[in-house]
């Protein structure tokens, strides 16, 4: 049996959207577990709205997913071009052999005359179906026209889905589609049966917005004289209000949650779970994916999104990553807040710490931007913390460290203990306030880890600081 071939058609009409993600997701992942193709192509024929840009931006989330492409733009192959713009002349030479074959014909009826009827069967409560008024007209080039597709009138088409199992859709609720505009340009469902034809796609995996296209495109396959391809329709990813998944709900683009400081690894693992179960595993790597991915494994009801399930996930990938590699992919969000972090063992020794406590690679700069920047003192923490009774202790804490020749963690600690002892305390109340005194507020890694990451110049500066302000 030949390897399977499966595709990513998006149209770049913006961003890679998560649920494009994810379709583009199990697609791929199904051609690396069988040995198959994974083609790439764009669906470019909304000239209006498609750009350059969103293009690029396709590219750019589907590599830092990880989904990299055998054929498509960039990469080539033989079944391209890959853009549809490219393709006009393959849709025209397919059309016009329909229309040889009595499979379609020129439809020359206006738009003003399709109003028309569309208002009457408006008026009428009833859904307009275009009642083929050109079926046997003889056909003229010359003439403007547009090319409909010949639906049979009768019975019925119908299909064993790999995620929905069997649908059937009867011929007489559908219409004779246009499959080729008078510019030249495809309609959809010809357009994409096309392509799948002429890249020889055995399994076509998408969102199950498109079961309602399914029946017309099958008829389409057969009347080209092609076998029919599996279909696998995959369920919605729905918002938390159970409608479908848009801005509203929160970012959708993929590469915002780049932006946000997650993980690839946690964004694949969030959206392979959309949909997809392997027992009750939660977290599993790309290779992990590869060998368990089954499309009889995807389930037919709609994934919710839940964006603190996603923090979750993206936690537990930060807490597999070791601290060289961490800090290596957090400097990036630390400068981008405008932070003087450096690739050194301070920013190891950040992220070291912080590595229990923060969600994404963006929320290690927000949360411990205090080791880079002046601090943000927190009035509440102030007026409990900095007060006179806390001066000894800041005092004594401000002395002990100026007189560290190194600021190793017994060290520190020797000194926390014995001026909280000395003072009949808990280590706790001298550790509190200068706390505050160091970071702005009452929340931190440990403080012999803020002391030593902090140093010892800065250390003073901000005790001091914090002393001349205590009455």
């Amino acid at each position: 049996m030949d390897k399977p071939r499966v595709r990513f058609a998006p149209s770049p009409t913006g961003y890679l959207h998560i649920g494009g993600a994810r379709t583009a997701l199990f697609n791929w992942l199904w051609a690396r577990r069988t040995g198959g193709t994974f083609v790439l192509r764009i669906e470019d024929t909304d000239r209006e709205r498609s750009t350059q840009q969103a293009v690029e931006a396709i590219f750019d989330g589907m590599r830092w997913l990880g989904l990299d492409w055998d054929e498509g733009p960039d990469v080539g192959g033989p079944n391209g071009p890959y853009f549809q713009t490219e393709r006009l002349d393959i849709y025209k030479a397919q059309a016009e052999k329909l229309i040889r074959e009595g499979k379609a014909y020129a439809c020359y009826c206006t738009k003003e005359e399709l109003e028309v009827q569309r208002k009457q069967a408006e008026a009428e409560k009833r859904q307009f179906k275009y009642p083929g008024t050109c079926r046997e007209k003889p056909y003229d080039p010359s003439k403007r026209h547009v090319i409909r597709f010949r639906v049979p009138e009768t019975g019925s088409t119908s299909w064993d889905d790999l995620v929905k199992g069997t649908i059937s859709t009867p011929h007489d609720t559908l219409q004779d589609e246009v499959i080729l505009r008078g510019d030249g340009i495809p309609l959809y469902n010809f357009g994409v049966v096309v392509d799948d034809v002429t890249m020889k796609i055995t399994l076509v995996g998408r969102g199950d917005d498109h079961v309602n296209n399914t029946a017309r495109q099958i008829l389409m396959y057969q009347a080209l004289g092609y076998d029919v391809p599996v279909f696998a329709h995959f369920p919605m990813i729905l918002g938390a209000d159970k409608t479908r998944l848009s801005k509203r709900h929160g970012a959708t683009s993929v590469t915002a949650y780049r932006d946000m400081g997650y993980l690839p690894e946690a964004v694949v693992n969030y959206l392979v779970r959309l949909g997809w179960s392997h027992g009750d595993q939660e977290l599993f790597s790309l290779q992990e994916m590869i060998q368990l991915f089954d499309m009889k494994d995807v389930g037919a009801t709609a994934g919710v999104f839940n964006p603190e399930k996603m923090q979750w996930v993206n936690h537990e990938w930060l807490k597999r990553l070791a601290p060289p590699e961490l800090a290596r992919r957090a400097l990036p969000h630390f400068r981008a807040a405008g932070l003087p972090a450096e690739d050194d063992a301070k920013l190891l020794h950040v992220v070291t710490v912080a590595q229990e406590r923060a969600r994404t690679l963006s929320e290690y700069a927000s949360q411990f931007r205090y080791f880079y920047a002046p601090i943000a003192l927190d009035p509440k923490a102030r007026d409990k913390f900095l007060v006179p009774a806390s001066k000894p202790l800041l005092q004594a804490v401000r002395d002990g460290v100026a007189a560290m020749q190194a600021l190793e963690t017994p060290a520190l600690e020797k000194l926390f203990h014995e001026a909280a002892e000395s003072r009949g305390l808990g280590v706790g109340k001298v550790a509190q306030p200068v706390r505050v005194a160091l970071t702005g507020g009452t929340a931190s890694p440990g403080i012999y880890d803020v002391v030593q990451i902090l140093g010892r110049a800065e250390t003073l500066a901000r005790l001091d600081e914090a002393l001349k302000h205590i009455p």
